[in-house]
């Protein structure tokens, strides 16, 4: 198996849930195989940044400078995960995405995207259009819109800036560090207010899927009449995949 690197901490709950879901479905794939107990798990590495670090290093749309710190501190974790010979590694975090083209800088060890995960996902549901929720980061910058173009769906246009707001505090408010008891429900109205009939709506921020507990490992499903797309899950997927290629190829 290969080795995986997890860049975590942004937030914390999520790192958990990828690393459970990673090593849940190489338990699946063995025990299908007929292994014996303990069933193997890829080897994995956590290095972890510290959300309240990282958040006060944002820079500006549009503004390449600015994100040089921020650029920096995620760098550095990926150079730290190379270092312990990860074959590949993952953010589990959609936000700092938006800026992998400069954190891959002079990391020579491949970086697996979010952004290519959620594509194929969302166009297997068979869904033309496509709803962003996340972070500002995420909800500002074109990065969904420009990699599910290529699949053929059209994602939402920016939303105002208001709106952007409540989902930034929406998830910092009710979905850091894990679900509060109104997240579905206060994220369930906003999908009413913005959500066209037919739409996929991406939780593009690793938090989101806490909403749906039964559903924290499903890549798409249906809830409260809206069809979502997990990208947390689909992440976690395409990482086990990678990770077990040699095992399935046998």
């Amino acid at each position: 198996m290969k080795k995986i690197g997890i860049l975590g901490g942004v937030g914390w709950a999520s790192t958990l849930d990828y690393y459970r879901a990673i090593c849940e479905g190489a338990g699946r794939f063995f025990a299908e195989r007929g292994t014996g107990s303990p069933l193997p798990v890829p080897p994995i590495t956590i290095e972890s940044v510290v959300q309240a670090q990282t958040r006060a290093l944002r820079g500006r749309p549009g503004d390449e400078a600015s994100w040089a710190a921020f650029d920096a501190v995620f760098r550095e974790a990926m150079l730290t995960l190379e270092r312990a010979s990860c074959d590949f590694a993952l953010i589990a975090s959609n936000t700092p995405h938006a800026r992998l083209h400069a954190i891959r800088e002079g990391v020579v060890m491949p970086i697996l995207s979010i952004f290519d995960a959620t594509a194929e996902a969302t166009a297997a549901t068979g869904a033309d259009r496509a709803l962003v929720l996340g972070t500002a980061v995420t909800m500002q910058a074109r990065n969904y819109a420009n990699v599910l173009a290529a699949q053929g769906v059209t994602a939402n246009e920016t939303l105002p800036q208001d709106e952007i707001a409540e989902m930034q505090m929406m998830i910092d408010e009710d979905f850091y560090g894990g679900a509060s008891t109104t997240a579905q429900e206060r994220l369930l109205r906003f999908c009413a207010k913005h959500a066209e009939p037919g739409t996929a709506i991406l939780l593009a921020c690793t938090e989101l899927p806490l909403a749906f507990p039964d559903h924290i490992d499903d890549v798409s499903f249906e809830a409260g009449g809206f069809l979502f797309v997990n990208p947390s899950a689909a992440h976690a997927a395409a990482a086990l995949d990678l990770a077990l290629a040699e095992e399935k190829a046998g």
